[in-house]
């Protein structure tokens, strides 16, 4: 079974549990994913939802909680690799990088939006760093600012399709070409993957690209290797384990929810976003969900402008009230029959690199 090094990190298995918040996926799904090899995220998006002065201080809650959910994932994970994930888009963004690495956070991977100064934020750690981008123009971006501010480049990629659940990196025109078959994003990755490559050069160094995105099954890996990807990102399979941290009301509304019922919405994170429809969108849509407090979660947010609090939506949702909250899902949730271990998940996940690895070796 091939491994994904991360410079002086390594998991036994390519695959990366991807970051879902809020309190989708803390210390319990993460350490188990890391556990049985691969990498396990902690999303930091209001991860202190559930700390008693929350209400009162959620930056203290939210900094205390990173620090307690590493460390519980990290005594679970027997020796795998736990990181975090840290949205761009939040208030307090940089501090969530600052105390996932001073706890002692393998990786951090940072999306919606540029995570433009998260070199400078690593200073000094022994924490590996990746963007999460969906074009090359974007990771182009990054990478010339990172070369001239910093002298750094990425330690790996994320790259993100249009089939993610959560926020996307896409224009609404581009959504919708996909779910007509009518965007070949194979070809998107390709490029950054070309991309990667030349600054693998430049910096003498490996750097690993993961993709993620749709990816459900041992066909969907192989597909992605053969592509050039190092490993891949997988959310939503995840959500459907005995060990993910959501109530089992969340994971059985996956298990619960047929393809038509996945619609795009526009988030007031300022992005599009994959969820399943219920009776909180249909309400939003009518604009019967006004904002009745800020608990300071975005960095650019205007409760008088936005169409309802993402914060209140998503603990809803992830405390069991599924149908007055928010349920960020990918495109395959629709596939989701049954609540299963993170083992049977990753078993099923690297069959394809099995199957794959056996005939490099028969034509060997």
């Amino acid at each position: 079974m091939r491994e994904l090094r991360i410079g002086n990190k390594v998991a036994k298995i390519p695959v990366i549990q991807g970051g879902m918040g809020v309190g989708v996926s803390r210390s319990s799904l993460a350490g188990a994913v890391a556990k049985a090899g691969g990498v396990g995220i902690i999303s930091t998006a209001q991860i202190g939802y559930d700390e008693p002065d929350f209400l009162r201080n959620p930056k203290a809650a939210n900094s205390r909680a990173i620090e307690k959910h590493i460390r519980l994932a990290k005594e679970q994970a027997d020796g795998g690799l736990v990181g975090v994930n840290v949205m761009v888009a939040l208030k307090d963004y940089e501090e969530h990088v600052r105390v996932a690495a001073k706890a002692g956070a393998d990786v951090v991977i940072c999306g919606a939006g540029l995570p433009i100064t998260l070199p400078g934020l690593l200073d000094g750690t022994d924490t590996k760093f990746a963007p999460i981008v969906s074009t090359e123009k974007a990771l182009m971006v990054l990478f010339k600012m990172w070369d001239k501010k910093y002298g750094r480049t990425a330690d790996f990629v994320v790259i993100e399709g249009p089939k993610a659940g959560g926020h996307l990196g896409f224009s609404n025109e581009l959504l919708i070409e996909d779910f007509e078959g009518k965007f070949d994003y194979d070809a998107e990755i390709r490029k950054i993957i070309e991309r990667v490559r030349m600054q693998e050069e430049k910096y003498v160094k490996q750097i690993p690209v993961i993709v993620g995105g749709g990816v459900f099954d041992a066909e969907d890996v192989q597909h992605v290797m053969k592509l050039g990807a190092d490993g891949v990102q997988v959310a939503s399979r995840f959500v459907a384990t005995k060990e993910c941290d959501a109530d089992v009301r969340y994971k059985q509304a996956y298990i619960d929810a047929k393809a038509e019922d996945v619609r795009i919405i526009n988030s007031p994170v300022g992005m599009p976003g994959r969820a399943v429809w219920n009776t909180f969108l249909e309400e939003s849509a009518r604009g019967e969900c006004k904002v009745k407090r800020c608990l300071s979660c975005l960095a650019k947010c205007d409760p008088a402008k936005i169409p309802y609090c993402i914060t209140d939506a998503l603990i809803r949702a992830v405390e069991g009230d599924v149908e007055h909250g928010l349920i960020f899902c990918g495109a395959n949730v629709g596939r989701i029959t049954e609540i299963v271990t993170v083992p049977e998940v990753i078993k099923d996940l690297v069959s394809g690199l099995e199957k794959t690895d056996e005939k490099k070796s028969l034509t060997a």
